[in-house]
């Protein structure tokens, strides 16, 4: 008789794309694969056998199988006693296995195949979370660019640069729109779409009273979402429109839970109309204060506007009575007869004839007018400057109303450059340092991010055929009198003459 073969062993054959469970797993009673797992190929072999370790080769003896319970011989042995050999060695070590088992129960108080099932549903969960988790992170990676892309618009709106949500004409466009929304709101409260709630419900056997609980408690639900939409359309500001928003859904997301037994929940169509209110009303608001501003700017052009003509008005008044002065002087001088005199005095009254005809021009040309470059080193610091125009006669006159109670300090004064084309004067200033504006919005708000050195490098390019005195350097009386000094890394005090 031949040599006998080991008593083969099984292991589980995973099929491709499950998770490996531990070696001496087997299915539980009931077990069922994970219904995320790919399925196994058309006849896939379950269990395979296990091929025995072979023992290490010895030159002193022929290799023999070694058989579990049986005695390593030269000879093979009996059938009988191979048979009694094979079933005593499987009796130990089913009893050193029962044995093992006692112990490892009596350490951990756990069953070893309980272990070995309860390690491979552990590791088939980790796997579920791990794909959850992907998931999630997409999520997380999703809602993170959006929050960045709010926190811009609001970080925009609350510097003043507001993205309209429903752009339109003006105000009074955006008040027939409010109007219209109210409406459409009125009407779905009033015909009971507002809110939706489940049929069917019965108090004690009865429908109509279970219709009756519902529409009770569909009322309260749209009092309470109505009483929040009101607070949030009221309390609702253009730099705070999408935390408004965001305050809104979760209300109704609330209300959502709260009625999920009964079915009810805001209509999304009343959510939505009430979610386009706060919007066309943050517009609304925007659209106001833009009015306002440009209102404000207006009149604030208009009052600059009628100073100064005022002021031409009055030295052209005060030049023709000087001339009126001079013109009887010399009709005493010439029955006088003083030739020297009269000349002279002919000479002051074409000086005074030209400077009535400058006023007369001014006043004619609207253009006319003095180019400012201003700074407030105490307010802004030293890389913000002013540049405006203005038509006064003195001025410093603007300068000075500048500088009242709105600012700290005084500004100080670097250039004032008169121009029979101011305002083009001014434009091209301003052209040139757009990409440093401080106000992108409101361009009539003339400060730009540039020091002074800056803007006398610019105006020897551009208005270097107008002759002007430049003041690099602020003085700052004030703020240097209020206890601080300049930088020292600030140039020293020069006038440059352009």
């Amino acid at each position: 008789m031949k040599g006998l073969s080991a008593v083969p062993t099984y292991r589980f054959n995973t099929p491709p794309g499950w998770p490996t469970p531990p070696a001496d797993w087997t299915p539980p009673e009931g077990w069922q694969p994970d219904p995320s797992w790919p399925p196994a190929p058309q006849g896939w072999p379950w269990w395979l056998p296990e091929a025995p370790a072979a023992p290490p080769p010895d030159s002193n003896r022929p290799v023999v199988p070694v058989v579990h319970g049986l005695p390593e011989t030269a000879a093979p042995p009996a059938p009988a006693d191979t048979a009694r050999g094979i079933f005593g060695g499987k009796r130990r070590l089913e009893e050193e296995n029962e044995d093992l088992r006692r112990q490892l129960t009596a350490v951990m108080g756990l069953d070893p195949s309980a272990v070995s099932a309860e390690a491979f549903r552990l590791r088939d969960q980790l796997q579920r979370l791990r794909a959850e988790q992907a998931t999630l992170e997409g999520q997380l990676t999703h809602q993170r660019a959006e929050l960045v892309r709010t926190s811009e618009e609001a970080e925009l709106q609350e510097v003043g640069i507001y993205r309209y949500q429903h752009p339109l004409a003006d105000a009074v466009a955006y008040k027939g729109q409010l109007a219209d929304l109210t409406d459409q709101i009125k009407a779905m409260a009033r015909s009971g779409t507002a809110v939706e709630a489940g049929n069917g419900w019965t108090v004690n056997g009865s429908t109509v009273e279970g219709r009756k609980m519902v529409n009770e408690y569909t009322k309260l639900m749209l009092r309470a979402y109505n009483a929040e939409a009101d607070g949030c359309v009221a309390r609702v500001r253009p730099h705070r429109l999408h935390t408004t928003v965001e305050r809104l859904d979760k209300v109704a997301h609330t209300i959502a839970r709260l009625g999920k037994t009964m079915g009810i929940r805001v209509s999304p169509r009343y959510h939505q109309l009430r979610i386009h209110e706060i919007g066309m009303t943050a517009d609304y608001r925007a659209k106001l204060d833009e009015e306002k501003e440009r209102v404000r700017e207006e009149r604030e052009h208009q009052r600059e506007e009628r100073a100064a003509l005022a002021e031409l008005e009055r030295e052209k008044a005060r030049l023709a009575k000087e001339q009126s002065h001079y013109e009887a002087a010399l009709a005493k001088l010439h029955a006088k007869g003083d030739a020297a005199a009269v000349s002279e005095m002919e000479a002051k009254l074409a000086e005074i004839g030209d400077a009535i005809a400058g006023v007369e021009a001014r006043e004619a040309n609207t253009r006319a007018g003095y180019v400012y470059v201003i700074s407030n080193y105490g307010a802004f610091g030293p890389d913000m400057v002013k540049i405006g125009m203005t038509r006064r006669l003195d001025p410093e006159d603007r300068v000075r109303e500048l500088g009242d109670a709105s600012v700290p300090f005084r500004f100080d004064t670097h250039a004032l450059i008169f121009s029979h084309d101011a305002v083009g004067l001014e434009g091209q200033l301003h052209a040139a340092l757009a990409a440093q504006r401080v106000n992108k919005v409101n361009v009539r708000r003339e400060f730009f991010y540039a020091n002074p050195a800056q803007v006398r490098d610019l105006l020897q390019k551009i208005a270097g055929q107008h002759l002007l005195a430049y003041h690099e350097t602020p003085e700052a009386l004030e703020w240097r009198s209020s206890g601080a000094t300049l930088h020292d890394t600030q140039p020293p005090s020069t006038t440059t003459m352009i």
